[in-house]
């Protein structure tokens, strides 16, 4: 059976997913569409010139029209955040933009998933539910993915343990006012604040890691290397074909994307990152993991940093 994946916006963050993708091999058939369509031309083509050395797949540039039938759409499109700009800071620019978009690409894929990545995520994926007339399951943001594999990356790092042994999250807006729900960060199910006094015994005398500290890290990654390269996009790459392989499982997996809140935790209408069901029919809906009261009003917190914003924006 086929899986056909069309990629919106051929920047850095786009043609990056494309050839993670391609690597990866789980997609027949990816198409590449940006309103600069020789950018779109010279990116496809390049990727499609190294296809003969990985699993078959067809990737070629085009337009709306060529998105039917998709099963998954990604939109990457909009402007790129630049050094000392917040992620908020691009909310009506890109708002603007992704605005032009939902018509164009839902006319012709009503059925697809819709991955939402483009900057501010949570406003663009709350756009989208609100705007473009589909059914909830089919929506969803990247949302806090990439922050959650930053987390665990940095928590593999201090403990020189494998990150796929560590089981941590991060909730709520994919930006300054996430956080992490440290009641539920375990390294192989033994919570993360013990597992130093459990490896006291072979030698290993390792401090606690400092809550704070990890958040910092996790929480401004992101500006760290724009100031240092001018974009990112290997992980974020990375992370969108990890949510993909999930939409094209045979089972559902639990992810941290954006989605629409209705009443969990006492918020409503809002799209923000808390632990959900995806899967080969979408968005399956949230678990509700218990969190301290701390933590969920941490929750509430970057709720109401979202809706600020919101308030301020025209859809």
């Amino acid at each position: 059976m086929g899986r056909k994946v069309t990629i919106i916006g051929a920047g850095s963050v786009g043609a990056a997913t494309a050839y993670a993708m391609v690597i990866q091999g789980f997609a027949s058939e990816i198409v590449m569409i940006d309103i600069n369509m020789e950018k779109a031309l010279g990116e496809a083509l390049d990727i499609r010139q190294g296809v003969p050395f990985c699993s078959p797949v067809s990737i070629y540039a085009g337009s709306y029209a060529d998105a039917k039938d998709s099963d998954i759409v990604i939109l990457t499109s909009g402007m790129p955040r630049k050094p000392g700009m917040t992620r908020l800071d691009l909310a009506q620019a890109n708002v603007n933009i992704t605005k032009q978009i939902i018509p164009q690409v839902t006319k012709y894929a009503p059925n697809a998933i819709y991955v939402i990545v483009a900057n501010p995520v949570d406003i663009l994926t709350y756009q989208f539910y609100k705007t473009s007339g589909l059914p909830e399951n089919q929506i969803m943001g990247a949302g806090t993915i990439l922050d959650t594999a930053r987390l665990r990356a940095r928590i593999s790092e201090y403990y020189n343990v494998s990150q796929h042994n560590v089981h941590a999250y991060v909730f709520g807006e994919h930006g300054d006012s996430e956080f992490v729900p440290w009641s539920l960060a375990n390294i192989s199910n033994i919570h993360v604040d013990q597992y130093p006094k459990c490896i006291e015994n072979h030698g290993k005398i390792i401090t606690p890691l400092v809550h704070d500290d990890v958040e910092e890290y996790t929480r401004k990654s992101g500006g760290k290397i724009i100031a240092r390269k001018g974009a990112t996009f290997y992980a974020i790459a990375i992370s969108v074909c990890h949510l993909c392989k999930a939409l094209f499982g045979a089972i559902d997996s639990t992810l941290t994307v954006s989605t629409m809140m209705h009443g969990e935790y006492g918020i409503e209408d809002v799209s923000l990152s808390t632990l959900s069901l995806v899967g080969p029919k979408g968005n399956q809906g949230k678990i509700l993991v218990p969190l301290t009261d701390d933590e969920v009003a941490k929750l509430r917190n970057s709720a109401d940093c979202l809706k600020n914003i919101i308030k301020g924006l025209e859809f």
